[in-house]
């Protein structure tokens, strides 16, 4: 059986050979025999440049992803929604720069086709190989606590992510179990034993969280933070990051003063009021700061006071020019102020209003923990979670609490890539 880590630089290397061999066939088809050394030469470097534009889109599609695939048909629709993509990027990038010597438009056509179908049947070959290959036993201690119960079951309906349910101790390679079982001397004991004849012995917490990218809330304790949020480590992080965010404010700065004198207009004839509005919102340590957004509702939204967030198709309040902002999240370009002056981060927690905090504080166990660093206008939680009302709070906490504790440049990196394939899906509030 493959690792999940070894699967996916599987799928990167064979999607490497797939690009090429999807152009050799179509120059081949084009041409009606096999491409010669010149031909062949013209096209390579071009084509180059267009892969690696590709493999970033596979990577921010999720398509490196196998593991989180459901079904054939999940796989199929997400291929080929992600190719068709990338066939639009390369002709946007033939036809429309300066930088290529040359324009195709069969070849990208057939190349496009062929390599859709080979990309295709490179990740089914590789998800019957998850699905169908050799499996971890797992035994999990305590099945009659519910969330654990859940997971299980979640487990036993998703075989490519390489477990198996196993129902005796003894059989299983691998031992799972609550965080509270060492203060049980009897279980404490069974693991030790386990542990002498070779078993693999994980809490609940580690475990979920490695297959999930979640913190399983309900099940930690104040324990779990002494050990897992040592904020002193991160220190150096947070010096970079603060760069980084300068780095990127600045740069989207140009664009966002291009784009205003359209924006406000368009917010100007579809309604009257303002152009921007503000909001108060809870940052690092609790304090309050406001927010600027374009406007994206009717004029006195919130006469009726402070509402969470409603999906666009159901709220009134939102504007034809307001709902093409929120997909886009061009609403949200004024924020990169908030950046500049270090109230919010490109990364990070999103910001709450305190009403909002305050009501959730009372009905989340350590829901504060997320003021432990600066909010951001994206994060862990909006790439792997859409919705975005009260009841959804304690799921976003979850993978708030991941962020917290594993932030690192690669993840920062991974989230803001990943946030602009949200953003073509209208996902992520």
């Amino acid at each position: 059986m493959f690792s999940n880590h070894f699967r996916k630089i599987l799928l990167f290397g064979g999607d490497i050979a797939v690009l090429y061999l999807s152009l050799f066939i179509a120059l081949t088809l084009r041409y009606a025999s096999f491409p010669s050394q010149e031909l062949w030469n013209v096209h390579k470097w071009p084509f180059f440049f267009i892969y690696l534009g590709w493999l970033l889109i596979f990577y921010m599609a999720g398509l490196y992803d196998i593991e989180k695939i459901i079904s054939y048909a999940d796989l199929r629709i997400l291929v080929f929604k992600t190719m068709a993509v990338c066939g639009t990027l390369a002709i946007l990038l033939f036809y429309l720069t300066p930088f290529f010597s040359i324009t195709p438009k069969t070849n990208l056509i057939l190349d496009v086709l062929i390599s859709s179908f080979l990309i295709w049947l490179w990740r089914k070959v590789i998800f019957n190989e998850a699905i169908k290959s050799s499996k971890i036993r797992v035994f999990f201690f305590g099945k009659e606590i519910k969330e654990i119960a859940d997971f299980v079951d979640f487990l036993s309906r998703r075989p490519q992510l390489g477990f198996e349910i196993s129902d005796y101790a003894g059989s299983a390679n691998v031992i799972v179990a609550p965080m509270d079982s060492k203060y049980d001397k009897k279980i404490a004991r069974s693991l030790y034993e386990m542990t002498l004849l070779g078993k693999t012995i994980m809490s609940f917490d580690k475990f979920y969280e490695s297959i999930t990218g979640k913190i399983p809330v309900s099940l930690i304790n104040e324990e779990w933070f002494f050990d897992n949020l040592t904020e002193i480590e991160k220190q150096n992080f947070e010096k970079i990051k603060r760069v980084i965010d300068l780095l990127l404010a600045f740069l989207l700065f140009v664009p966002y003063v291009a784009m205003f004198p359209l924006i406000a207009t368009a917010i100007k004839i579809n309604g009257k009021g303002f152009i921007f509005y503000r909001q108060k919102r809870v940052g690092k340590n609790g304090k309050i700061f406001k927010i600027t957004k374009f406007r994206s509702m009717i004029e006195n939204a919130e006469k009726n006071g402070a509402e969470w967030t409603k999906p666009e198709r159901e709220d009134q309040r939102v504007t034809f020019v307001g709902n093409i902002l929120r997909k886009t999240r061009i609403d949200e370009l004024p924020q990169i102020w908030s950046v500049i002056k270090g109230d919010l981060s490109f990364v990070g927690p999103r910001p709450e209003r305190p009403k909002f905090v305050k009501e959730l504080e009372q009905k989340i166990s350590y829901y504060a923990v997320r003021h432990l660093v600066k909010p951001g206008l994206t994060g862990w939680a909006q790439i792997n979670f859409s919705e975005a009302a009260a009841k959804d709070a304690p799921q976003k906490l979850q993978y708030d609490l991941y962020y917290i504790k594993n932030r690192s440049l690669s993840l920062e990196i991974s989230i803001m890539l990943k946030t602009i394939a949200v953003i073509f899906r209208s996902e992520g509030k």
